[in-house]
């Protein structure tokens, strides 16, 4: 019995000095806080992150793109971490997006479009008459991101026997940059600044050397 006793005593033992082995080590004076990210953590273009830390003296040139909303773009402009930045300018950019695939019937004379037009609706198919622009009293019979999409509607059409083509609808938005320039040891101390309040705003950033006098797009 003496012996069982001594073995349930050793077991405990070894049971309860595995449990203090397995527990993860803390350090000492470690505190959450709302800690500016690593700079690797940043959206800053291939090669930007290596410019700033190899720029002495001068300036450096940030730029930050792009922001879909014109308030967005204000509040980051107004941002507290911008106090030291200067030339700070808020600029209108009209980017190009890519292509969407449109099925349409050609433009025809007015009258025979709206004749077709209500035919087709008529006939329970969605469509409308195009009223502007290079395919005017086109009928519209939809516009797709995938292009293979775009393809089955049209086949899909063809064996109704409408006369339907593939076109492409090109598009621009309108997007806004904050640029700025600021002494190379607070530039990207600031790009992490912004990060952190507004990171799921924005796409990018740019951090380069100040060369030369930069053409201001328009500023709105």
């Amino acid at each position: 019995m003496k012996w069982l006793v001594l073995a349930l005593v050793v077991c405990n033992l070894s049971v309860w000095q595995l449990g203090v082995l397995s527990m993860p080590e803390t350090q000492s004076g470690t505190v959450a806080s709302g800690t500016l990210p690593r700079v690797a953590s940043l959206k800053v273009r291939s090669g930007a992150a290596d410019a700033a830390s190899r720029l002495t003296g001068g300036r450096a040139c940030v730029r930050l793109g792009w922001i879909q909303s014109l308030n967005t773009a204000r509040a980051l402009k107004a941002h507290p971490a911008l106090a030291q930045a200067s030339k700070l300018s808020l600029q209108e950019v009209d980017r190009p997006l890519p292509a969407l695939h449109w099925v349409i019937v050609p433009p025809q004379p007015a009258d025979v479009a709206l004749r077709q037009l209500r035919e087709m609706q008529d006939q329970g198919v969605d469509s409308y008459l195009v009223a502007e622009g290079p395919n005017k009293n086109a009928i519209s019979l939809g516009l797709f991101e995938s292009q293979d999409a775009a393809i089955s509607v049209l086949k899909e059409k063809k064996h109704k026997n409408f006369n339907v083509v593939l076109v492409n609808f090109d598009r621009n938005q309108i997007s806004y940059a904050l640029a700025f320039e600021a002494e190379p040891n607070f530039a990207m101390e600031m790009a992490q600044a912004l990060e952190a309040d507004y990171g799921s705003e924005f796409d990018f950033i740019e951090i380069d050397r100040c060369e030369g006098v930069a053409t201001a797009e328009k500023n709105p």
